[in-house]
């Protein structure tokens, strides 16, 4: 669904066009603009500030550096991190890194937001925290996200859920 395979079978299609017949850099180009990708370690570069982190897959897409900076900061402001933009990975909470990881995958205004495990390093408080802001940010901006969890208690405030086994899908609700 990443594009970062190419699939065995079927088709995958994203906003109307089959990524499937893309040649490699229109799937690269597409991947960057359309699919946000937050992974189970929110994988920030620790050079970078927080702003930094955000910006840097608009700045591939060669987006405008004034409005990417200013949209990555009404994103952290989101994620109430504007205090902490000119913080380095390091500087922050394992709670404040994955919601800098969150922003940076919607920063390019993705049409899907693909999660894995997004809440899985977290400790307990981080944790439901992180999930209250997936569901704002699903509602306050209509963004689709498909979550990849073990997590039974994120995975109860999905609106649909798909159970797989040995990779085949076992149960939908």
């Amino acid at each position: 669904m990443g594009t970062l395979n190419a699939p065995t079978s079927g088709r995958l299609c994203i906003n109307g066009v089959d990524v499937t017949t893309l040649p490699p850099r229109q799937l690269a180009e597409l991947r960057n603009s359309q699919i946000g990708f937050v992974f189970q370690f929110h994988c920030l570069l620790p050079e970078f500030t927080a702003l930094e982190n955000v910006c840097i897959p608009a700045f591939i897409g060669k987006k405008d550096k004034r409005q990417t900076q200013q949209y990555a900061r009404e994103l952290l402001d989101y994620f109430d991190l504007a205090d902490r933009i000119h913080h380095k990975p390091q500087q922050m909470s394992g709670g404040e890194q994955q919601r800098v990881a969150i922003a940076r995958a919607l920063i390019n205004r993705p049409a899907l937001l693909l999660a894995d495990e997004p809440s899985g390093n977290l400790d307990m408080r981080h944790k439901q925290e992180l999930h209250e802001f997936l569901f704002r940010l699903q509602k306050d901006l209509h963004q689709t996200m498909v979550i990849v969890t073990h997590d039974s208690d994120l995975a109860l405030l999905c609106t649909r859920r798909l159970t797989m086994c040995d990779g085949k899908i076992t149960a939908s609700a």
